[in-house]
């Protein structure tokens, strides 16, 4: 706990905070890491996966085969959150299922299903939003952020924008 916090405590509350410090479970970071990487690395080889497969069997190219892939990750990532499974994942996986595009749609569809007893509007579409307005945001300054430095770089090494 940092200085600025246990300034404003009384020393019992700030014997309470270093017993309770104390007690707490030490989380390895090792056994983490290799959960985040195994997890992670599951989610992408099912992406693979079903990419070979629309390539092979869906008709579609190296190059247009990443949408639909895209797609149906997310739409699996939707069915789970909706079954309770995505969460218990998360719970052993960590990072490894926040990551990629399917924490994302895990995070949406949670918001979803608790807040739909407050409405379509204010409720479901209010907290979807609420979590995807900055990720919308950021990722579009991001976007364009890249693309200033890119057409910067290709002038100043003469190649055309």
């Amino acid at each position: 706990m940092s200085n600025k916090k246990t300034k404003n405590l009384t020393p019992i509350q700030q014997q309470y905070t270093a017993l309770a410090a104390s007690r707490e479970p030490k989380r390895s970071v090792v056994k983490n890491c290799l959960r985040a990487f195994v997890s992670g690395g599951l989610i992408c080889l099912l992406g693979e996966a079903i990419r070979q497969a629309l390539i092979a069997w869906g008709g579609f190219t190296a190059k247009t085969a990443g949408d639909p892939t895209v797609a149906i990750l997310i739409a699996l990532a939707v069915v789970l959150t909706a079954a309770g499974v995505y969460d218990k994942i998360g719970q052993w996986a960590g990072a490894g299922s926040a990551v990629p595009v399917t924490g994302f749609a895990n995070s949406l569809a949670s918001a979803a299903i608790e807040h739909r007893s407050e409405g379509i509007v204010l409720g479901v579409g209010g907290q979807m939003f609420r979590i995807a307005g900055p990720v919308i945001v950021f990722g579009t300054a991001a976007a364009f952020a890249v693309g200033i430095i890119h057409l910067i770089v290709r002038a100043l090494l003469g190649g055309a924008p």
